[in-house]
């Protein structure tokens, strides 16, 4: 894999989708990626995730760098842009299905909802495996016919190639002063998130893919990010394992809710930096509310 620096010390990040107007959550996480960096002397980078391409937009990007500098949120480097990485991920998957790791997956929603006999996993519902079983020339076929698919890793395959898995966890807050992490510990064969994709049939890589890809590239040491993926980092931690690629320290922090009880989110409607700022909020003021755990009113820190 091409790296595109080789840091030696510190790098965190932050890595917003330009789908939506950056809320007081982003602003919150993307503040503490940033001085957990700075208060250690080391670099903070900003990445953005613009390969849906069905819901980013090229005005989103400007609107996000526009809420992080009024915020006061300053990044080293230049942004890393995923839509131009794009030949990274390609060599990822192909060297996952050279592998033997991954297969084809032709399944609608609606099929996978249909034939559903498996439990929740962190991700919800566990893909019960419907493509696993069709024959290489089955798939060579519908492939060949330009039938639309995804592509999954076989996680019975990849658990028995990968075997014990461990990273390093950081308790939340995060301290100014070095603290020691707890190491995480669990066999990749037990991992309880079914075959998951890495590969959509509307985007050339999934989060779970690029964003472990363009970690590593960009020598990120600590990632910082919130609670709601967790789960995330376990099928994180198994693409680390089978592409040889480093893992970082993680931390992850409570989410943010807003009046209703349910986590912000774009698409809701939460309180958007761009608003607070049209509407003349002082920038140091609300930073400096954010980084004491003092939030807008109606906006509350999720319990443990």
């Amino acid at each position: 894999m091409t790296h595109l620096t080789a840091p030696l010390h510190m790098v965190t990040r932050f890595a917003p989708s330009p789908t939506g107007l950056l809320h007081v959550g982003h602003g919150w996480s993307a503040l503490m990626a940033m001085d957990l960096a700075r208060t250690s002397g080391g670099a903070f980078r900003l990445r953005i995730e613009d390969i849906d391409g069905t819901r980013s937009r090229p005005e989103h990007v400007a609107g996000i760098m526009a809420d992080l500098t009024w915020l006061g949120v300053d990044w080293d480097g230049e942004v890393v842009f995923q839509s131009r990485r794009l030949d990274q991920y390609d060599a990822a998957l192909a060297r996952l299905r050279a592998e033997g790791l991954l297969y084809p997956c032709f399944c609608t929603r609606a099929d996978i909802q249909a034939s559903l006999t498996a439990p929740h996993g962190p991700e919800g519902p566990v893909y019960p495996g419907t493509c696993r079983g069709l024959s290489e020339a089955e798939r060579t076929r519908r492939i060949a016919a330009g039938e639309a698919h995804a592509w999954r890793i076989d996680m019975g395959r990849a658990g028995a190639r990968a075997g014990a898995l461990e990273w390093t966890a950081l308790p939340f807050p995060v301290q100014a002063e070095p603290v020691e992490g707890r190491t995480v510990q669990i066999a990749a064969a037990a991992l309880p998130h079914g075959d998951v994709v890495l590969a959509r049939k509307d985007a050339p890589a999934s989060y779970h893919l690029s964003c472990t890809l363009d970690d590593a590239a960009m020598g990120v040491t600590h990632v910082l990010r919130g609670d709601d993926l967790y789960g995330a980092t376990h099928v994180h931690r198994l693409i680390q394992a089978l592409l040889d690629l480093p893992s970082p320290t993680y931390i992850h922090h409570p989410l943010l809710l807003g009046a209703d009880g349910k986590r912000l989110a774009k698409r809701d409607g939460a309180i958007a930096l761009a608003d607070l700022r049209r509407d003349g909020m002082d920038p140091a003021a609300l930073a400096a509310d954010l980084r004491a755990g003092r939030f807008p009113i109606g906006i509350s820190l999720a319990s443990a």
